[in-house]
């Protein structure tokens, strides 16, 4: 009945499924949450959009993949500004020269670099070989204890000294004032949240919520020529081969009455005895007002706490490590066996991907496939 089944309204899938609309393809989109655009999904509560699945900042260097998404919502200049929290002491990020200057009263660039490089020799680090000593040779060890260290030990549940480098390759440090997080060209957040981008996308599309694929597989295969499944790889072979790893992340949200908890979007806590990593304040990714531009009178506030994924959690960043990325490459040989199924996005590649790279690689198989 259909030319293609898509497993998953999350942006891979929604992507996917409006290119293949566009080129004259039926299709039908299904997902068991009971909401369209997967961890992307905004839910509107007291007039606030609220990242339901943790803070999505939009940003790219794509203009390819900018020009796409912005003729599906009108993006506001939200600029990722993050404050860092430790034990009360507040520290910006991404580290910059407010960073140094507090941190050392430092006032120059020079000041500062000196510092870091001071403290790398005395660290005795040439070659990084694990997340500390990369992160003591970017930003010295005075930050990397305060602002790195408890953070990046709480997201991963491992010690600092048993994480890969390249984890922290990606953290700006910048000899500059400039407080944006991202080196973009690009970045906003879908005014009207990402709720309402997805479906656009989804416009003219039949899609079917509620429904798990996976306990319904044989039927609904039976319905499509092909399948595009965004669902996790490991999940669709039965784990046969065992769990692929990942972290979670657990939210508990506060509607409070009051205008501003902390004033700013996200502040991290970055000390080993804050149970939380941080605190989202999901008013502040639109300025604090609704979407007629009043202000709102009330709140919504996110703690996040990171955990070790089992099943039956939601999957949210792939432990991209040795073991893991050899198990994944022997799924990987099974689903290229299966010759009616395409395996796509974050879960389905077991990919740490930023939401431009899931929509540039939807595109790109669109190419293929279309």
């Amino acid at each position: 009945m259909y030319d293609y089944l898509v497993v998953g309204a999350g942006l891979y899938g929604a992507v996917f499924a409006h290119e293949a609309k566009k080129a004259g393809r039926k299709v039908l989109v299904i997902d068991r949450r009971p909401n369209i655009a997967g961890n992307v999904y905004t839910e509107d509560v007291e007039g606030i959009h609220v990242h339901k699945y943790g803070a999505h900042i939009f940003h790219t260097n794509n203009k390819k993949v900018w020009d796409y998404v912005t003729k599906f919502a009108e993006f506001n200049r939200f600029t990722n500004s993050p404050v860092a929290n430790y034990h009360g002491e507040l520290y910006s990020l991404p580290f910059n020269m407010y960073t140094f200057n507090k941190m050392w009263g430092v006032v120059t660039p020079e000041e500062a670099a000196a510092k870091i490089e001071e403290q790398k020799k005395a660290a005795g680090i040439t070659e990084p070989k694990n997340l500390e000593e990369q992160a003591i040779s970017l930003v010295g060890t005075d930050i990397y204890e305060k602002l790195v260290k408890g953070y990046t030990e709480k997201q991963w549940g491992r010690p600092c000294t048993e994480l890969p480098a390249f984890i922290i390759k990606r953290l700006p440090v910048r000899l500059t004032f400039d407080n944006n997080y991202f080196n973009a060209l690009y970045q906003g957040i879908p005014m009207g949240g990402y709720t309402k981008m997805v479906a656009n996308m989804l416009e003219g599309i039949e899609v079917r919520l509620g429904v798990d694929y996976l306990e319904n597989k044989a039927e609904l295969d039976a319905q499509a020529e092909k399948v595009i499944y965004t669902g996790a790889i490991d999940a669709y072979f039965g784990y046969r081969l065992g769990n692929l790893e990942y972290r979670s992340v657990r939210f508990e949200n506060e509607l409070l009455d009051k205008p501003n908890f902390q004033g700013n979007a996200a502040v991290n806590y970055t000390d080993r005895e804050t149970p939380w990593t941080r605190i989202i304040e999901h008013k502040w990714f639109e300025f604090g007002k609704d979407d007629q531009g009043n202000d709102l009178p009330k709140t919504v506030i996110s703690r996040e706490y990171s955990s070790e994924w089992k099943p039956g959690d939601e999957p949210y960043y792939p432990v991209n490590d040795a073991k893991n990325g050899a198990l994944y490459a022997e799924y990987r040989k099974l689903a290229d066996q299966e010759k009616k199924v395409v395996f796509g996005g974050r879960l389905g590649e077991y990919k740490y991907y930023d939401m431009d790279a899931v929509i540039a690689s939807a595109l790109e198989m669109c190419g293929k496939e279309l």
